[in-house]
């Protein structure tokens, strides 16, 4: 594949990167990839300080994991996995790296914005960038507590992952409106979130809100029909479950029983609580 390029932000954009990853670098790639060709991920030695290939334990995998899950887990310099999409990020670099795929030319520059605002906010989360460190050795216990396949299953965990790292990045994106910033006021409540969020320096990005906002938009008429379709067979569970997921990171209401993944006690609870979910979930729906 073509290599990689500097990426020129948009004021916005750049505001965002200022705010929460100032020391990110930002790419665009010179083709699609789900994950880097290896000689390609190497060159991005010569655009950062440093590498730092992540490993995995093997026993966090069934034994019929996805051969590129356990890729991901090994010593090989992985970058990008399916269903990244567009933007992909990684701390495996010094600084982070934020890589724009070659589909980016065609992306509405709106959602565009989104896309690279929400790698900026992630990177400051602190959140792992796969969900394999997510769910580390409770990764064997989703396997086990659902009927799918191996590769519907990486599916399900990486809507599930969606959505625990949503519930944090949009408490982000919420508080970008035009009257969000500037103001000193923290919330009728008083609450610690809303002051961490200032102390942050919720600065307003009205733009980039508009464009987080208007992709939850157009979530909201499927949402209303997921359970409708899972139940008569046009959609698949772990398809509904990552349109649900997705809406997670929009702040949009779900229907059951996807609702029960936003909430305080997952975003506390992390894997556990997810594997739980499925195990109750796939128990009725054997019923």
């Amino acid at each position: 594949m073509a290599g990689f390029e500097r990426r020129t932000l948009t004021p916005p954009v750049e505001a965002v990167r200022e705010a929460y990853a100032p020391d990110s670098v930002v790419l665009d790639a010179g083709a699609d990839f789900e994950t880097l060709p290896p000689e390609a991920a190497e060159e991005l030695g010569l655009l950062v300080d440093a590498l730092d290939p992540a490993a995995y334990p093997r026993e966090w995998l069934p034994d019929d994991a996805p051969a590129q899950l356990r890729r991901y887990a090994g010593s090989d310099f992985t970058i990008g996995m399916p269903g990244d999409g567009t933007v992909v990020w990684t701390r495996q670099t010094t600084p982070p790296t934020v890589i724009a795929k070659k589909r980016a030319e065609g992306t509405p520059e709106d959602f565009l914005a989104f896309l690279l605002s929400e790698a900026f906010v992630e990177l400051s989360l602190e959140v792992p960038e796969h969900f394999l460190p997510f769910f580390g050795e409770s990764y064997r216990d989703l396997a086990a507590a659902t009927p799918l396949g191996p590769n519907e299953t990486y599916q399900l965990a990486a809507a599930l992952f969606d959505a625990w790292v949503g519930i944090q990045s949009r408490e982000e994106f919420s508080g970008w409106a035009a009257d969000a910033g500037g103001n000193g006021d923290t919330g009728t409540d008083g609450n610690a979130d809303a002051a961490a969020d200032a102390d942050a320096g919720a600065t307003a990005h009205p733009e980039i809100h508009a464009a987080w906002a208007d992709a939850g938009d157009r979530l909201v008429d499927r949402l209303e029909n997921l359970p409708a379709e899972v139940a008569h067979g046009d959609l698949s569970f772990t398809a509904a479950t990552e349109y649900a997921c997705a809406a997670v990171k929009h702040d949009l209401d779900l229907p059951a029983p996807f609702s029960a993944l936003d909430t305080a006690a997952y975003r506390d609870h992390g894997a556990d609580y997810a594997v739980r979910w499925a195990e109750k979930t796939f128990e009725k729906l054997g019923e």
